[in-house]
């Protein structure tokens, strides 16, 4: 039996999000540095399981690149009891839509790598 992953299309993701909803980022902090959506909490998917103590009680929206490792991600995180969904097309999606970006690289244009 295939399990089902809850996704969503970026373009349904508000870039502000609402109270009770967390956009998690699990890219590598190299890719976070480059560019990540302002207000998400970085967790890179390699220290996930021993981070598990920092997500908050929230619904977890689950991003990464391109949607693959977010959609491992939110497949864990939903059999071990949180509430996550998928968003399809990661960051290369919400950049090419316009969506704001900030970097942890001072003078330097945010970018997804």
């Amino acid at each position: 039996m295939v399990a089902v992953i809850p996704s969503v299309d970026v373009s349904s993701v508000p870039a502000e999000l609402p109270a009770g909803k967390v956009l998690l980022d699990v890219r590598e902090a190299d890719e976070w540095e480059a560019g990540h959506a302002p207000g998400a909490l970085h967790i890179p998917m390699s220290e996930l399981a021993g981070r598990l103590e920092e997500l908050p009680e929230a619904e977890l929206l689950v991003v990464c690149r391109a949607g693959g490792r977010s959609a491992r991600v939110t497949q864990y995180l939903n059999a071990n009891g949180w509430d996550a969904t998928n968003v399809d097309g990661g960051m290369q999606v919400w950049a090419a839509e316009g969506r704001p970006l900030v970097s942890e690289r001072a003078g330097v244009e945010p970018e997804v790598i």
